[in-house]
């Protein structure tokens, strides 16, 4: 089974948000607190302290009824009070030192986890992210690492600490009487069993809790995306409707996840009460019998009420165990899966390109069981030569300039620059030296200046203004008042479509390519816009070999040379002039887009 195949498998269990405890998954968890060795030393330094006057502190209890108050010993409980009060600071500076390092470690392993993930995800190729949803790659990135942190941070803390409580007041309650002790645990089974009841039906009641603040949060995300469709069909109140709907279910339960864990565990302390009720009868009778003293039976109920405790707190974060093993199957299911695209151990760095570019009898698929979506493509492009591609949607115009762009292999043959196979040289090196503009200029939350500079980090602003100017965009900057400071928005949304596309030429041209790939980069503007993108497109090809796919004519028919490609076969090459003389797929596209005269074909501008 394929990476793919095994994390399509795990994407599958989506919504379940608990799984059985594994213990690979959990130490591989643990393995995130290696480089907090110090700080977790001092978290259990902390724990132990915090146990260790829940340990003592009843004990001194019963000693200050003994010593103390029962033949009038002033000085002795004076004593006690003061060791109380000395063990009540360590514990307070032993439970700040646990806090504090248990926040250190949690978002250590926060950001370590999120660092790993995002920095996997950016290696993985086009194939993944053409399978999964970017929800569901921001939820692992976001949610499902936060419920790790969550573990390490409180739940391993409870875990260890509340522990220790339980073993140690254990020991010293059998240490102090086993007879009481068998006494107090003579309802255990009850109370284990009402704890493991509460924990499913509490789980169950927030389970709900949580689907209802999903759905809210999911209808509002979609209700905000498309408020222009809302609007438009002025559909405000249907909305309304169904989202009071949504909050009603939220409230509703919300309320009764309140009512069970009210109903629950005022139950659970009622078996304690029973237990503790035993004790103080068998106690009294022993006292009675003087076999035990007062503070000794006031110092074990003491112990057997911190008993209960710790069994209450570890039963709620099993449930949180649980949740950190589903989050962490998906985690590791992504950062498990290899990058299909990596360099081979001998790869090399490209050399500065030239530019020539060869097609060697290439054949592509992206899936074992499809159908070549590429078929014998043979070509070589010449230094310096604008290569045009045009042919009907899924033709393979694309899949064409994923190879070239290296973003897939070739399953037979070969794609050479400058007589370099790209499976023998460094990504970063092939690359660097290329640049894409695609039909949706996308641009970055942040400034104007930020967008173009992303295609040189390096540049200054002298170097940003100066292909500004050559791409023509630098006039609609300076209209603007914070010039190339102004903030583009989220994905864009706050230039035009025309506008983000001139940015992402001058992000192109400032990162000066060796190649330039031109994706349908005028199909979604006007025909005003596409004039002032055609001078940049101008600038922007000179000296560069360039692959251009055009949804119009208008834009290719200066190329060099014009590759028409029907069902992943080059069925035509030339130039605007030869393929017209030949009367061919070319000639056919050139009538119906330019002419108006219908012709039978399957090809259509990309």
């Amino acid at each position: 089974m394929s990476d793919y195949e095994q994390l399509e498998e795990l994407e599958a269990l989506e919504d379940i948000e608990e799984r059985p405890f594994n213990l690979a998954y959990f130490l591989r968890i643990l393995g995130y607190l290696r480089p907090y060795r110090r700080e977790t030393i001092w978290t259990a330094l902390g724990i132990l302290a915090v146990s260790g006057v829940s340990m003592f502190e009843p004990y001194l209890l019963g000693q200050v009824v003994d010593q103390g108050i029962v033949p009038r010993n002033p000085d002795a409980v004076k004593r006690y009070a003061l060791m109380i009060m000395a063990l009540h600071m360590l514990a307070w500076l032993g439970g700040r030192t646990r806090t504090w390092m248990s926040a250190v470690i949690g978002q250590g392993v926060l950001y370590d986890l999120r660092q790993d993930l995002f920095t996997h995800i950016q290696q993985l190729g086009l194939r993944f992210f053409d399978r999964y949803p970017v929800g569901r790659i921001m939820s692992r990135i976001t949610s499902d690492v936060e419920s790790i942190a969550r573990l390490l941070n409180a739940g391993l803390v409870t875990i260890l600490g509340e522990g220790v409580n339980l073993l140690g007041i254990l020991a010293v309650m059998m240490w102090m009487s086993w007879r009481l002790t068998l006494v107090a645990f003579v309802i255990l089974p009850l109370l284990l069993l009402i704890v493991y009841k509460a924990r499913t039906t509490l789980e169950a009641s927030w389970k709900n809790v949580r689907k209802s603040i999903s759905n809210i949060n999911t209808y509002t995300n979609e209700s905000v995306n498309g408020m222009q469709v809302v609007q438009a069909f002025a559909r405000e109140g249907h909305n309304l409707h169904k989202f009071r709907g949504l909050t009603q279910s939220a409230h509703n339960a919300w309320m009764q996840a309140i009512k069970t864990d009210e109903a629950i565990w005022p139950a659970v302390e009622f078996v304690g009460v029973l237990g503790t009720g035993l004790v103080v009868i068998v106690g009294g009778a022993m006292i009675l019998n003087e076999t035990l003293t007062i503070g000794f039976v006031i110092a074990f109920v003491n112990y057997l009420w911190r008993f209960w405790a710790p069994l209450s707190a570890m039963s709620r974060v099993y449930g949180m165990l649980l949740s950190a093993m589903a989050s962490a199957e998906r985690i590791f299911g992504y950062l498990d899966t290899a990058p299909e695209i990596t360099d081979k151990p001998n790869a090399r760095p490209l050399p500065r390109i030239r530019g020539e570019v060869v097609f060697d009898h290439v054949y592509f698929k992206y899936n074992p069981d499809q159908d070549w979506v590429l078929a014998d493509v043979d070509f070589v492009v010449q230094p310096g030569e604008t290569i045009a591609l045009v042919g009907h949607t899924g033709s393979g115009k694309t899949s064409i300039i994923n190879l070239l762009m290296r973003f897939y292999d070739p399953v037979r043959g070969a794609v050479r620059i400058d007589g370099y196979d790209l499976r023998d040289v460094q990504v970063n090196s092939l690359r660097s030296q290329m640049a894409i503009v695609l039909q949706d200029g996308f641009a970055f939350s942040g400034s104007i200046a930020d967008n173009i500079r992303y295609g040189r980090l390096d540049a200054t602003d002298a170097e940003i203004q100066a292909v500004a100017q050559a791409v023509h965009l630098d006039e609609f900057v300076q209209s603007l008042e914070d010039g190339y400071a102004y903030d583009v928005g989220e994905r864009g949304n706050r230039v035009s479509v025309g506008q983000r596309q001139l940015i992402a030429f001058a992000r192109a041209l400032i990162a000066d390519p060796r190649i330039l790939i031109l994706d349908e980069a005028t199909s979604s503007v006007d025909t005003e816009t596409e004039r002032i993108i055609q001078k940049a497109m101008t600038r922007l090809l000179e000296g560069r070999t360039a692959f251009i796919i055009a949804h119009r004519l208008s834009t290719i028919r200066h190329a060099d040379r014009i590759l028409v490609i029907d069902h992943g076969r080059i069925v035509e090459a030339g130039t605007h002039q030869e393929l017209l003389a030949r009367q061919g797929r070319y000639f056919n596209l050139y009538l119906t887009q330019f002419v108006g005269h219908p012709v039978a074909t399957d090809v259509e501008p990309a």
